[in-house]
This record gives structure tokens, C-alpha cells and sequence, in this order.
């Protein structure tokens, strides 16, 4: 069922066509005055089926068939934007070939001539910096072997987008979007004639979004690392922008920048990807690390969380554990009911995965993919630690009121124990993770608790208990372990361990104690860029919980005779039109 539009959304929408509309009859001064070195990266396989007409967005394949990518319905909203945004005029970039040229000039000029009048969806602020960026950017590019005419079109059009952000910047929704329309602005004022009178404002704007957006320990509300990335390439992107042109960065914006850079370093696992979790994926390929490269900030991630995860090392071995609160109010919109999830990455090769974000294959897989069965975590059967409201994009309701975590430190171990009660009102039970990993990344010790410790807790967990019926015994739950589609996994040891193989060459074995029922299920892996969710598989103890404490030991260790230092020579199959990472 689609979101409700409320009336504030109504409104703001209405005053973007207004606005729209009337930048769309002015006639400011045109032409380029300076252009910032451009910065965005693309992907030569996407560029190449732009120029073939196969236009992926959102998780839809649209092949154009001789149309015109403006005469396609789009399948999803999502897709529109994408398209407006023009985020794909990077691939064609990338591709940069006559083909590719032609293919992007046809695109723009088309769009201008169907929409520079103030119609269409991309008539919002945050759509309008996302494609002024790539305008200037890559206007060599569109402007190559133009005829006076187009040229004109082409700088009037970016010149009345400019003033349309000028007016309607401030209705984008904070974070992200505010960042966007505002970097976006801070382009324009700095590249083209006769609008150098925007950059003050816009860089006052985005040094209040830095202060009020960016926490003291460089993370943003929506607890996506994701989102974080986005936010930090953007501001780089604009103190660049202006230190380029001998402007002061404001103190705001480089603070944030520094609080941010060590964050990432903190939330990439071993192979360079980021953590997936509350709605985000890996990242664009190499658009972390340049991030990081062009910032210039080499320090690292203090002790303690960053952004509410805990990250473990060793070795060739990555751990991340979403250790926090859930994201909160609007920023929960695509928040997930993921508190105490873990992710694993050895190498170059994820191991233990969250599904991930259903977001881009439909409202049903988005809902699904929030849910806590999609991580890799305990819960119990049939609910989720933190509620979600009806609807795809809804917000996180209930869940947990407290979330505490500790690091850990013995002798070649690190660790982290971290508790939440987000199943205490429903069925008296907190949930308390415990997780070591040796300092050689080679062992990985769990420890899951289901515990009713205080009077009140154990009269609710009795009548939880009570609400069982039909000869079920406890309080069902199940420990979950979602494998990357590259893992081949296998039950051995009659019953009692999963051995997962890795692409690598690797040999992972998991283990666990005590009487639990250990299963080999199907999962999917949730990828952006792809057309399809991909098949994988999860690995699954169950139990029930009939005492006021129930605990659930594991081990993930790396096979015995599994090289210390392994090269990792296996290629990835070449991608084709579903493949993003």
C-alpha cells in the first residue's frame, strides 16, 4: 500500500511548480565563469548499456526500444527521480566515447526542451542540485559540437534551475536531501555568470546542515552508513569546490568532514565495502575510498562505537554489530528492526550478511527486508525487536527503550557485549549478545542470552508462556545466520556444523552448543543495481525459551588447515546488466 501523502508533502509540492514555473521566465545572465573539476565516478558497464538503450534505475530494466528515454512510463516513482537526477550521466561519462556523447547530449537536450518550462518531477530541491552537479560537471561533455542554439538552451536552463534552488532549497527534508540541493547551489554559484550572489547563502545553509545534521561523533539520524557516505562525498565535494576558487571553507563544513572520515573507516569492512544496514548497501564501487582520498583526513575511529556500531578486526577478518537505538521518528523511514545484527567479511569475500534493502524490488520485499528475521540475529518467531507501522516506507514503532554495549579486551581476544530490551514489554525477555574474535581474525566466539531478570519481566514472560497453546512448549526462537550468495554452505558433522566455503579458498565452520535444532534454509541477498533478489541461504539454530534464562553458545572458526596468509586470485564473474557490486 503507497505511503499517504500528507499535506505538508501537498504543499511543498505545489510550491516547487510555482517556483518552478516562474525561474522558468526569467531570463537571468548565461555562461560559465569557472567549472569545478568534476568529481563524480561512473561505471563503463552502465554506460554502455545507456548507449544500448538498457536503462537500469531503481532495480527496473527499461529497454527503449528506439523511444526516447522521456517517452517510457516509469515503473516506480523511484525510477523517475533517478532518471530527472541524472546520477546516469556518470556512466556515460565514464564511457566517454562518441556513442556515449551523442547519447547524453540527446538525453539532456530532450529534457530541456520537455521540461526546462518547470514540469516534470525532477522540480524538487534536492532532484535540482543532484543534476546541476552533473550538468557542470560534465558540460564539456554536452556542450561538444553544440550549435550556438542548444548552447544557449543549455546554460538559460541551468541558470533558471539555480534560481528555482535559490528559492526552494530550504524545503528539502534535512540530511541528505538538504545536502544535496545545497552542494548543488554552491556549484552554480561558483560556475556560472551572475550567480556568485548564491554562494554565501548556500554556504552559510550548509554549514548550519553540517551542525545540525552531523553528530559530534560523525554520524547522521537515519544510522545508515550508506547515507553517511552520500553526505560526506557531497560536502567534499563543495569545500573542494570552494577552496578551488580561493573561497574560505566555512569551519562547520571542514568539522564535519573530519568527524565523518574516521566513521567510514570504521563502519568498511576488510574488502573495502560498507556495513549494509537501516536501508543502505556496500557503497559505489570506489566511491568510499576516493571519498576518504579526497578528504584528506587520515585519523581513525576512536575506542568506542561509530554511529552506534561496534566494529571487530583481526586479521584478514572483519565483524560490524549494529549497537544502538534504531533510528528514530522521520529518519526511521527505511530504518530496520536490525539492533545487535552482525555482518562478517574475511578478505575480499562477505561472509555473514543482512539481507539488505528491499527497497528497489517493491514495498513487499522493503517491508520483508526491515523485518528481524532479514539479519543476522537472534529473535523471536513471528515479531520483530522494533515494530514497523503499515506501509513500505513507514516508521519504526515501539522496539527497544534501552541499548547498552561494552567493548571487551583479553588476552588475544577483543569483543563486545551489548543488550537491548526490545522484547521485555511483549514477552519479558532481553536479549544480551556476547561476541570475542581472536586478534589473528581466525575464531569468532557467541554467546546469545533470552533473559527475565526483574519481578516484572518474569511475570511477563509467564504469561507470554501461558499464550502458547495447542502443546507448544516456550517461547520459540531462532538465531539466524543470512550467507552471501558466494558461499557455499553445507551441513556436516552429522547435524552439529555448517561448513561454509568461500570463493577464496577459505573454510569457515560454525558450530554451536547445547540442544537446538540447527537447519540449512533458503535467503535472499537484497542488492542495488540488480533486477532480481539473489538466491542464498541461511543458516538457522532454533530452540524455545522455557526458562527465565535461556543461553545459546556458538563458534565461527576458520578450517585447521586454512593458510594464515591466502591469495585471493578467484575473479568475480564479469558483470552484466543486474550487477551493482
Amino acid at each position: 500500500m503507497p505511503r499517504r501523502v500528507t499535506w505538508s508533502e501537498r504543499k511543498a509540492r505545489w510550491q516547487n511548480r510555482w517556483h518552478a514555473r516562474r525561474a522558468a521566465r526569467a531570463r537571468p545572465p548565461t555562461g560559465f565563469v569557472a567549472q569545478p573539476e568534476p568529481r563524480t565516478i561512473g561505471r563503463l558497464v552502465k554506460g554502455r548499456q545507456l548507449v544500448a538503450g538498457k536503462v537500469l534505475l531503481a532495480g527496473h530494466l527499461v529497454d527503449l526500444r528506439e523511444r526516447s528515454v522521456w517517452d517510457i512510463a516509469a515503473p516506480t516513482p523511484t525510477f523517475a527521480e533517478q532518471l530527472h537526477g541524472f546520477g546516469w550521466m556518470d556512466d556515460l561519462a565514464a564511457l566517454g566515447d562518441r556513442a556515449a556523447r551523442d547519447t547524453a547530449q540527446e538525453w539532456t537536450y530532450e529534457w530541456i526542451e520537455r521540461y526546462a518550462g518547470g514540469s516534470g518531477v525532477g522540480w524538487t530541491p534536492d532532484l535540482a542540485g543532484r543534476r546541476i552537479i552533473r550538468w557542470i560537471n560534465h558540460s564539456a561533455l554536452l556542450l561538444d559540437g553544440q550549435n550556438r542554439s542548444n548552447s544557449e538552451a543549455f546554460t538559460l536552463s541551468l541558470a533558471q534551475q539555480t534560481l528555482f534552488l535559490g528559492k526552494r532549497w530550504s524545503a528539502a527534508a534535512p540530511g541528505l536531501p538538504r545536502v544535496e540541493a545545497l552542494t548543488g547551489l554552491i556549484y552554480a554559484g561558483l560556475s556560472l555568470n551572475g550567480m556568485d550572489g548564491m554562494i554565501d547563502q548556500a554556504a552559510a545553509g550548509l554549514g548550519r546542515e553540517c551542525d545540525a545534521q552531523v553528530d559530534a561523533g560523525g554520524g547522521v539520524a537515519t544510522r545508515s552508513p550508506e547515507d553517511l557516505l552520500e553526505v560526506f562525498t557531497l560536502l567534499n565535494w563543495a569545500a573542494l569546490a570552494l577552496a578551488e576558487t580561493g573561497r574560505n571553507v566555512r569551519p562547520a563544513l571542514a568539522a564535519a568532514i573530519e568527524r565523518i572520515a574516521p566513521t567510514l573507516r570504521a563502519l568498511r569492512h576488510a574488502d573495502g565495502g560498507l556495513a549494509r544496514f537501516h536501508g543502505g548497501g556496500r557503497g559505489a564501487e570506489g566511491r568510499l575510498d576516493l571519498a576518504l582520498a579526497m578528504s584528506g583526513i587520515k585519523a581513525t575511529a576512536g575506542a568506542g562505537l561509530a554511529m552506534g556500531y561496534a566494529r571487530l578486526h583481526g586479521g584478514r577478518t572483519s565483524l560490524v554489530m549494529d549497537a544502538a537505538l534504531p533510528p528514530q521518528g522521520a529518519a526511521s523511514r527505511n530504518a530496520h528492526a536490525s539492533t545487535l545484527a552482525l555482518e562478517v567479511t574475511s578478505g575480499r569475500r562477505p561472509l555473514i550478511v543482512n539481507c539488505g534493502s528491499g527497497a528497489e524490488f517493491g514495498g513487499t520485499w522493503q517491508k520483508a527486508g526491515r523485518a528481524t528475521p532479514s539479519h543476522s540475529v537472534l529473535g523471536i518467531d513471528g515479531v520483530s525487536s522494533s515494530l514497523l507501522r503499515r506501509g513500505a516506507q513507514a516508521q519504526l514503532a515501539g522496539g527497544p527503550r534501552e541499548v547498552h554495549a561494552q567493548a571487551l579486551a583479553g588476552e588475544g581476544l577483543t569483543g563486545v557485549v551489548a543488550g537491548h530490551d526490545g522484547y521485555a514489554a511483549s514477552h519479558g525477555l532481553s536479549y544480551l549478545r556476547r561476541i570475542e574474535m581472536a586478534t589473528d581474525g581466525r575464531m569468532i566466539f557467541g554467546e546469545e542470552t533470552l533473559a527475565a531478570v526483574s519481578d516484572a519481566e518474569q511475570a511477563q514472560f509467564r504469561a507470554a508462556l501461558a499464550g502458547f497453546g495447542n502443546g507448544r512448549e516456550g517461547i520459540p526462537f531462532s538465531l539466524r545466520f543470512h550467507l552471501h550468495p558466494d558461499v557455499d554452505a553445507s551441513v556436516d558433522m552429522g547435524g552439529t556444523a555448517v561448513s561454509l566455503a568461500l570463493k577464496s579458498g577459505e573454510i569457515w565452520v560454525l558450530r554451536y552448543e547445547g540442544r537446538f535444532r540447527l537447519s540449512l534454509s533458503a535467503s535472499v541477498y537484497l542488492e542495488k543495481g540488480r533486477l532480481e533478489p539473489r538466491a542464498a541461504k541461511q543458516v538457522v539454530l532454533s530452540g524455545v525459551a522455557i526458562d527465565y534464562a535461556t543461553r545459546i553458545r556458538w563458534s565461527l572458526a576458520k578450517a585447521q588447515d586454512t593458510p594464515v596468509g591466502l591469495r585471493d586470485l578467484v575473479m568475480d564473474e564479469p558483470g552484466g546488466l543486474a550487477d551493482e557490486s
